[in-house]
């Protein structure tokens, strides 16, 4: 099979495997700004997720882009895999010892309750510890079998976040006896939303135990220790790169008069949310792209065929920055109940054209990736954490949460043009710039005009993405057709 062909398939089928269950959580996005009326609830919610994206990076520290590169270059793949599990396995339980012991300094730290520290630990031990088992999956090229266990961990959850938001209080306000609602606890919103991340992450564990039986448990401490040391810079990008995308929301608590904190976050963080579609977007592709990357680097030419890869990112990114946009007002009233959210959709462009940036970084990364050179990951994310720190510290107690927008776009461009130029320098891609900018350019053009000229008008919008539509058939129909029609010789 053509190799891009069989690169869009696993992207769509990752497409799924991501979008699916975020179009299933975003039931709970209503949900939440339903249940949390004021604000300050679900600026509690985003900040105890701020901090699980952050102990996420350090309990996967890097193991996860080690796995593929040494699965995919190692003669004895059964040694790769144990000992990767046992790696995470024994760093997720002394973690689990460590945080329950330590509670009360933990939550002192991250301003999360105590009674929610427990539960937030749990949901990071059960997610470390299905990393290889996902792993292996993508490495072994089945998309279809990910897709669906990720579909059936989010349904659980939202499943179970409707019982206890929903039915739950509905049932205990008609009867006060039953065993069901004996469970039911008056203000224990957020309680109930860890509890069904809890189930949820248990169940995935389960489904993914015969990753652990099969296993030869072996540890290898030679490929350990060459893995830590391509996995180093790994962690360090991530923890970087975690702190472009959440610590904004950490920095609004700490910031903003105390007043107003959680209620600001709140609505940044739902408003945030809107992003997602191109955050989806970019998650797909790079699941896709990123054992493509490493199955074909020693393939003939292998630089053309990633140019090509991110030519049509971009394009197709061009397209949801602007469909986004144009949409903005209907899916700010389809999925935030509440009208109190609606004053941050400002921040909606901009974050999305921040995630667009991050998304064409990834696909630069490719240069530093199959050449080893994961020390220049470290090197960018760390600067693009650097501006995330010093433009929300400098302007947040100004403009409050638009400095956060501002700040995660200047962060993730900064590090798009960096991987760009540097990949110039030690792993040459041609790269069609002129029509990279073109698309880019233009859709930006049209995003400015419909939200800012046009005062978001839907018409005028819509105009506008059908005129884009239209352009980008002109130019790549056929191409296109060309790559998912074309048959195997």
């Amino acid at each position: 099979m053509n190799p891009l062909k069989r690169l869009f398939k696993q992207t769509f089928i990752y497409g799924l495997a991501t979008v699916l269950p975020r179009v299933i959580s975003f039931f709970l996005l209503p949900l939440y700004t339903t249940v949390f009326e004021n604000a300050s609830g679900y600026g509690q919610y985003t900040n105890i997720y701020a901090w699980i994206a952050i102990f996420n990076v350090f309990l996967a520290y890097g193991m996860e882009t080690a796995f593929f590169r040494f699965y995919h270059k190692s003669e004895n793949k059964a040694k790769v895999i144990s000992t990767s599990l046992i790696s995470l396995m024994g760093s997720s339980l002394l973690f689990l010892i460590l945080a329950l012991s330590l509670k009360e300094w933990l939550s002192g730290v991250t301003n999360i309750n105590p009674d929610y520290l427990k539960f937030t630990t749990y949901i990071l031990v059960l997610d470390a510890v299905v990393i290889i088992p996902f792993a292996l999956l993508r490495a072994n090229e089945k998309p279809m079998r990910y897709a669906i266990l990720k579909t059936v961990n989010v349904a659980i959850n939202l499943a179970f976040n409707v019982f206890f938001l929903l039915v739950l209080p509905k049932m205990a306000q008609e009867s006060d006896t039953g065993f069901l609602v004996s469970f039911y606890r008056p203000n224990w919103e957020i309680h109930y939303v860890l509890i069904s991340n809890v189930i949820a992450s248990g169940v995935t564990l389960l489904i993914l135990v015969p990753t652990y039986i099969k296993a030869s448990y072996k540890f290898d401490f030679d490929v350990w220790k060459q893995m830590m040391k391509y996995a180093g810079p790994i962690l360090i990008a991530g923890i970087a790169f975690t702190v472009n995308e959440v610590l904004d929301k950490i920095l609004l608590t700490e910031l903003l008069p105390s007043d107003i904190a959680e209620s600001e976050v709140g609505k940044y963080g739902a408003c945030y949310k809107l992003a997602l579609f191109m955050t989806l977007f970019g998650t797909a592709f790079r699941m896709g792209v990123e054992p493509f990357f490493f199955s074909h680097a020693k393939s003939e030419k292998p630089q053309k065929t990633y140019a090509q890869i991110t030519n049509y990112f971009v394009i197709l990114g061009s397209i949801i920055l602007l469909g986004v946009i144009v949409f903005i007002d209907v899916l700010g009233k389809l999925l935030l109940n509440n009208p109190v959210y609606w004053e941050a959709l400002d921040v909606v462009p901009i974050i999305l054209l921040a995630s667009f940036c991050l998304g064409i970084y990834h696909n630069l990364s490719v240069w530093y990736k199959v050449t080893d050179r994961t020390k220049f990951g470290a090197y960018i994310s760390s600067i693009g954490a650097i501006i995330t720190l010093v433009i929300n510290i400098s302007l947040i107690p100004k403009i409050g949460y638009m400095a956060s927008a501002w700040a995660t776009l200047a962060a993730y461009s900064s590090m798009m043009f960096l991987s760009y130029y540097f990949g110039k320098k030690y792993y040459p891609v041609p790269y069609n710039m002129r029509k990279i900018v073109f698309y880019l350019s233009v859709s930006l053009v049209f995003s400015i005009l419909s939200f800012y000229v046009f005062n978001r008008n839907l018409i005028a919008g819509s105009v506008l993405l059908l005129l884009f539509l239209g352009l980008v058939y002109k130019m790549e129909g056929d191409k296109l057709r060309s790559i998912l029609i074309r048959r195997e010789n």
